[in-house]
């Protein structure tokens, strides 16, 4: 009962903020996930839902793990059939699930058999201690409050059974061996169908040669704070730029000094499917990826911005993290910024410098094609760890 007004809290904040018709499709695309079928095999993905990280930490990863010879399949935690499944795999990941007791009695099922469960994270949610930091949080209904109040899994990461995670990022890897986990590092990566749908826009993307377009992609209504830490830069450019165009996509509340002295300046793009993602993307001349310095969920977020940019040409200034210094040669494949002059100073050389715009645009995304494809992707020891187990 308590995850089904948990869900129906999710599903109304997806209808109030993304509208009846493209809400109603998400929805009911979470809906249909309940029924889809499971095919036994090696290791079975486990996710509490069918959003965009599901999608990266649970089917790309299957996609993965298949082309090394594995047989995976990827399941929700509402499955009516869940239960049944402890007998038909070997390993289970778990990822972002809601500790219920369905999933406790599953659990208990997989440890009778002494079968492997391995804990899998992207984000800091599983640790309540960590909410304050996380400006969603504040925002989300009682109901969706409840998710997160245990941690999201929480439970599961404490259980000693539990001995492996994996994550995306080496921060988020250093804070669960604090937990005592052995963690291995599985990274974001590009689905061949998403490496289908960057080819498509690129076929068909056509731009303004008298306009730069910069652009934010939020994704989620969880990056007012992130956004708003360039804004005063962005005012700069806007001010000093008049050909710039800023295009602000997916769910983001801005500033009024932005939105009342740059109206004719900003563009609004609503929430997109996937392969129109890549369209918008392709259809912007520089992408920004600004995250609050020194706060832990920012801080373990990944490099995927970078990467969903890249792989369409466009290059990005994202904030220097520690995930994307790591993954970012700076001035080279994308720029990092750690301070506002650096912010300033690095879009003004991409708004300025065609050529060099361009080059970096390439640049990255012949890194994306050597690193964060699910064919390329380095992967080597977790393999040989996974081959052990079944």
């Amino acid at each position: 009962m308590q995850l089904l007004l948990i869900k129906i809290g999710k599903a109304w904040n997806v209808l109030k903020r993304d509208g009846l018709l493209r809400g109603g499709k998400r929805v009911i695309k979470a809906f249909l996930g309940l029924f889809k079928g499971v095919q036994p095999g090696d290791i079975l993905f486990i996710s509490n839902g069918v959003g965009d990280s599901a999608r990266y930490r649970t089917e790309n990863v299957a996609e993965v793990l298949r082309m090394r010879g594995f047989t995976a399949s990827v399941t929700v935690q509402d499955n009516p059939f869940l239960v049944s499944y402890a007998h038909d795999f070997s390993v289970f990941i778990f990822h972002r699930v809601l500790f219920t007791e369905k999933v406790q009695k599953f659990i208990e099922h997989i440890k009778e058999h002494q079968k492997t469960i391995i804990f899998e994270t992207d984000d800091l949610v599983y640790d309540p201690v960590f909410l304050k930091d996380m400006d969603y949080y504040a925002k989300m209904n009682t109901w969706e409050k409840k998710l997160y109040e245990h941690g999201l899994g929480g439970e599961i990461l404490a259980d000693p059974f539990v001995e492996v995670a994996t994550t995306t990022t080496s921060f988020l890897a250093d804070k669960l061996s604090e937990k005592g986990k052995k963690v291995f590092i599985v990274k974001n990566t590009l689905s061949k169908k998403d490496m289908a749908d960057a080819a498509a826009a690129l076929q068909k993307v056509k731009k303004d040669p008298t306009l730069v377009r910069i652009a934010y992609f939020s994704g989620t209504p969880s990056h007012n704070k992130d956004f708003a830490t360039i804004t005063s830069v962005l005012e700069k450019i806007l001010a000093s730029h008049p050909e710039v165009r800023l295009v602000l996509a997916g769910p983001l509340d801005t500033e009024d000094r932005l939105n009342q002295r740059f109206a004719e300046q900003i563009e609004r793009v609503p929430f997109a499917s996937r392969p129109e993602h890549f369209r918008n993307i392709a259809e912007v001349d520089i992408n920004l990826a600004p995250l609050e310095i020194g706060n832990p969920f920012c801080e373990s977020k990944s490099e995927l911005k970078w990467f969903e940019a890249g792989i369409v040409g466009v290059p990005t200034v994202a904030t220097a993290t520690r995930t994307f210094r790591e993954a970012i040669t700076d001035g080279v494949d994308g720029f990092v910024a750690a301070t506002e002059e650096e912010w300033q100073e690095k879009l003004e050389k991409l708004i300025t410098e065609k050529g060099f715009r361009i080059a970096m645009g390439e640049q990255a995304r012949k890194t994306v094609l050597e690193k964060y494809t699910t064919e390329n992707v380095s992967d080597t020891e977790y393999v040989n760890y996974l081959k052990e187990k079944l």
